[in-house]
């Protein structure tokens, strides 16, 4: 099997492996049974490909895989969804596949990502590269899921105040009723958070690849975990029904203008994105 190949398919599997995630994390919040039986199976799919990759390593290399660091971290992902899937199967305790998940997609990443256990320097680089284009895709469709669901919080702020001046119009038939725009502003966020956080995983990935010597106290890295403060206070809150109605549109309006104050205000005072230049 060629390197390239290698790198394709343990591409496919940190796909995989993020998709798993998403559907658990849905799950953890709104309690979808069809989301969680979906994660189970592309978690299932991933040790499938996770335990051919280490046979095939085992193979090459004539020993058992686990005395270097990346081959220690490869091996210890795969203990890790193979304990969770135990654990699903025979003891159906809730939620620890989910956070065992996130651990291992954890490790997975800086496993495939590290070019160290890469022969070729121009493959690494591919592999460096094709990182930061993952990277940046995800976190621009978190960014276009949270303005929408900006957006909608916005159009509850005025549909509020119509219904509460009483101003019986067309503007008021035409924007939806209230509980619908709270909903619909919770699930954008629901699907967004957990998608800029694999996005903010990726880039400090390729930060440790291509700058280590920033460190991750840079202006950029700091807002860009505010953002996923923000957005998870906002869906703990609304799930936990601790605030609702106005507050909480008020609440995602404010994360939203940290999203554009980390994006346009931290990226000019940081050297994190000093690659796209």
């Amino acid at each position: 099997m060629g390197e390239n190949m290698l790198m394709k398919l343990h591409e496919g599997m940190v796909i995989l492996y993020a998709a798993s995630v998403l559907m658990y994390f849905y799950d953890f919040l709104q309690t979808n049974r069809k989301m969680k039986r979906i994660g189970f199976l592309l978690l299932c799919c991933v040790w499938f490909l996770q335990t051919v990759l280490f046979i095939f390593n085992m193979y090459e290399t004539g020993r058992f895989p686990i005395f270097t660091l990346a081959d220690g971290l490869y091996f210890y992902s795969w203990v890790l969804i193979t304990c969770s899937i135990i654990l699903n199967i025979f003891v159906k305790v809730e939620f620890i596949i989910f956070f065992t998940s996130v651990l291992g997609f954890m490790t997975i990443v800086i496993y495939t990502f590290a070019p160290s256990h890469w022969g070729s320097p121009t493959l690494a680089e591919k592999l460096a590269s094709e990182l930061l284009l993952v990277h940046i895709t995800a976190s621009l469709v978190a960014y276009a899921l949270f303005s929408l669901s900006f957006l909608f919080s916005l159009l509850y702020i005025v549909q509020y105040h119509l219904l509460k001046r009483k101003k019986w119009g067309r503007q008021l038939i035409r924007i939806n009723d209230l509980v619908k725009l709270e909903q619909i502003s919770y699930t954008l966020n629901l699907l967004g958070m957990p998608v800029f956080s694999i996005g903010v995983i990726l880039g400090l990935q390729r930060l440790y690849l291509k700058m280590p010597e920033i460190g991750f106290f840079d202006w950029k890295i700091i807002g860009s975990f505010f953002v996923i403060i923000m957005y998870a206070c906002f869906i703990y809150l609304k799930t936990r029904k601790e605030m609702f109605g106005k507050n909480l549109a008020l609440w995602n309006i404010a994360s939203f203008l940290i999203v554009w104050i980390n994006f346009f205000l931290l990226g000019r005072l940081s050297d994190f994105h000093f690659w796209l230049s």
